[in-house]
């Protein structure tokens, strides 16, 4: 993640850029066939468009960046293509730790980390220890992570306080639930982008995007670059964001 000359955005106030952008990376798979590659190659292009999109956050100053990595769906994938990613993931970590960390990244994963493979557990572990000092941009890695394997988690959390007496059943509202996510410390997104032509959201924040505006594309992942975070950032600021009510009020609360 080396320094690169800063980039042109025409037409962007940067006076109102999101806080935190979600991503779900799709594409990797059918670009790669459409490049005649093999060996899952397509995913190893994809780590190199979230350096590039790490990059442009840093330039903007956008201080929270969610990728959405391997889902819980994800294991029902080919054991090769599953241990293919797991091993890149640990690659990845290893490789990027160092320029995470002396760019100010703090590195998260969110999900359920206990399912995933121990020596991976570890290096997850070690990385985000490294950075957990870092401000200046927190990025997420949303990896085993399933959007209503989140909410359960959540409500389970709020039945052991019950349980234990330490919890009022009738104290249970939105911001009790938010305390509980992966998230809790974070804005939630203000942008969610999602590449490759599909418009679903695919059990991905289900709690988070609640308010965020949505932006799909049909570029594939890993030919997703600058200009075409440009577009998906001037769509974001097109957009009259009024969060279920009439007033700016609530709009200019939440920037």
């Amino acid at each position: 993640m080396s320094e690169t000359p800063k980039h042109a955005w025409p037409g962007l106030d940067r006076d109102r850029l999101p806080r935190h952008v979600a991503v779900i990376m799709d594409g990797n798979r059918r670009w790669a066939k459409k490049k005649l590659l093999g060996g899952f190659q397509g995913h190893r292009a994809g780590v190199e468009t979230v350096r590039g999109l790490l990059r442009l956050c840093r330039e903007l100053g956008i201080p929270h960046l969610t990728v959405y990595a391997f889902s819980t769906e994800n294991w029902q994938r080919s054991d090769e293509e599953v241990a293919f990613l797991m091993s890149l993931f640990e690659e990845v970590i290893q490789r990027e730790i160092d320029e995470l960390d002396t760019n100010g990244v703090r590195l998260r994963f969110i999900g359920d980390v206990p399912g995933l493979p121990a020596t991976l557990q570890r290096k997850i572990a070690e990385a985000e220890a490294r950075t957990v000092h870092n401000k200046d941009l927190t990025l997420n890695v949303a990896a085993n992570y399933g959007g209503r394997a989140e909410l359960v988690s959540a409500a389970r959390q709020l039945a052991q306080r019950v349980r234990d007496g330490q919890l009022d059943p009738a104290a249970i509202d939105d911001a009790a639930i938010a305390a509980c996510l992966y998230t809790a410390d974070q804005p939630d997104p203000d942008l969610m982008i999602r590449t490759s032509g599909e418009a679903r959201i695919s059990n991905f924040l289900l709690w988070q995007l609640a308010y965020t505006e949505i932006y799909f594309t049909d570029v594939l992942w890993p030919e997703f670059r600058q200009p075409h975070f440009l577009d998906a950032l001037l769509s974001f600021q097109a957009r009259d964001r009024r969060f279920g009510a009439n007033g700016a009020d609530l709009v200019a609360k939440a920037r």
